[in-house]
């Protein structure tokens, strides 16, 4: 079949050949027709392409019609098939769709996808979790997970200590620190333990925590498989597994549950911190977490831990400073809790201030008339001392300030001519000398 669309002057200039068997006169027909022609000569190519076409009926008309024959003649014409190919889903047309009815009806209908299947499989080991804010609330499960730290003091020296007031690991940069994992029965086979490092504040624990880019880029501290990025490395153990969640970026590493050592009751894990808590470009001062939980294989939480974690130069230092700063801020709460609590009352501008309770009142403040008070005292100079500072106080009710600042100044001078007069003057001249003395010379 040869369909063709022409120009509004007449001049075919495109065409489609459709045949139902390919031949030579179709491919001198398509030859023909790849440039525009007038109608004359396009009668002509038409008449040509029709003695070529009865041509070929001849040639197959002289073939015997048998079984063998029409098997060899749809080989020729029609590829065999290779394996691979899904005959049921290319939506080919059947025989029966052209007898009953139009093929082309559904022709422009779209196929809905294909419902999504539930994955049977489980996931990966040492999956990432894909929360975007961790948990960092204790949770010690089934199994009664808990975390312990060796022992250590405060002083100078130490590469790392732990302050069970505080709930927080002063470490140096780099330096080993064991934490002792401890469960009441074991868990599932394929457990493993994971560490993440989170920022303590809520304004920060959306951002990663990740190493300063100084750090990152030294050729120190950044021997082995660990990745460079990762904050938190564990040592001593060939089996441990850097992740990266693809979704939330945090970075977290894996190792193996190791049930205890016959004689112990805990797990050790060797953590290490590769960057300051001063670090610019990295934790900038900011308090960070890190969260240990114990996982099985498929993923499902067992227990979690956390504590904070300040990398700074002199662990030892830094913890007693904070202790100390705690339990001054523990004894404020414990006053302020013992006055009255630390709410203010609300003061009345309208109404007077009140007085303290141990304060005398010279005064009533409802009526003019004074108030007298009697205080005994034991001993005669006593008395005559309190006598005189009451006077004092009297004399003080009835002078003006101004007065009495006069007289403080009098009193001050007064009391200086009086040390000066009192001062021995030096002696002037020579020295008289007495039947009975000598002199130096003699």
């Amino acid at each position: 079949m040869l369909q063709y669309f022409s120009d509004p002057v007449g001049v075919p200039m495109k065409h489609i050949v459709v045949l139902t068997a390919g031949g030579a006169g179709a491919e001198r027909l398509e030859e023909s027709l790849a440039v525009p022609v007038c109608p004359s000569c396009f009668g002509k190519i038409m008449s040509n392409s029709k003695t070529d076409s009865m041509a070929q009926d001849e040639d197959m008309s002289s073939l015997p019609f048998s079984q063998e024959s029409f098997q060899e003649l749809w080989k020729d014409l029609m590829p065999a098939p290779s394996g691979d190919l899904d005959w049921p889903s290319m939506n080919i047309v059947s025989d029966l769709q052209l007898l009953t009815g139009n093929p082309f009806d559904n022709l422009f209908e779209i196929s809905s996808p294909p419902a999504p299947q539930a994955s049977g499989s489980l996931p990966e080991c040492g999956a990432p979790p894909s929360t975007t804010v961790p948990t960092t609330t204790d949770y010690p499960g089934a199994l009664d997970f808990k975390l312990r730290f060796h022992q250590s003091s405060t002083a100078k020296s130490v590469t790392s200590t732990y302050s069970p007031e505080l709930n927080k690991l002063f470490c140096q940069l780099a330096k080993t620190c064991p934490v002792q994992m401890v469960v009441n029965q074991p868990p599932p086979p394929g457990a493993v333990i994971r560490a993440t490092a989170v920022y303590k504040k809520s304004e920060h624990v959306a951002e990663v925590v990740r190493r300063c880019p100084h750090h990152e880029r030294t050729v120190e501290n950044n021997e082995g498989p660990a990745p460079r990025g990762h904050l938190i490395r564990v040592e001593g153990s060939q089996r441990a597994q850097y992740m990266e969640d693809p979704n939330t970026r945090r970075q977290s590493v894996l190792v193996p549950y190791e049930a205890p050592q016959v004689g112990s009751e805990c797990t050790t894990v060797l953590y290490s911190y590769m960057c300051n808590s001063s670090c610019m470009g990295g934790m900038n001062r900011r308090p960070i977490l890190t969260i240990i939980t114990l996982e099985t294989v498929e993923g499902q939480l067992l227990g979690r831990r956390s504590f904070e974690v300040r990398v700074c130069a002199c662990p030892g230092r830094d913890r007693k400073g904070e202790e100390e700063s705690y339990h001054k801020q523990q004894e404020k709460n414990a006053a302020k809790a013992t006055s009255g609590g630390t709410k203010r009352a609300f003061k009345d501008p309208c109404q007077p201030a009140p007085r303290p309770e141990g304060s005398k009142k010279t005064k009533s403040v409802s009526s003019g008339e004074e108030e007298i008070y009697t205080l005994q005292v034991r001993g005669r100079e006593r008395y005559e001392m309190l006598k005189k500072i009451n006077e004092s106080l009297e004399l003080g009710d009835l002078v003006p300030l101004a007065d009495q600042e006069k007289y403080r100044q009098k009193g001050h001078s007064k009391n200086k001519r009086d040390k000066e007069r009192d001062a021995p003057e030096p002696k002037r001249g020579k020295k008289l000398l007495v039947k009975e003395e000598k002199s130096d010379s003699d």
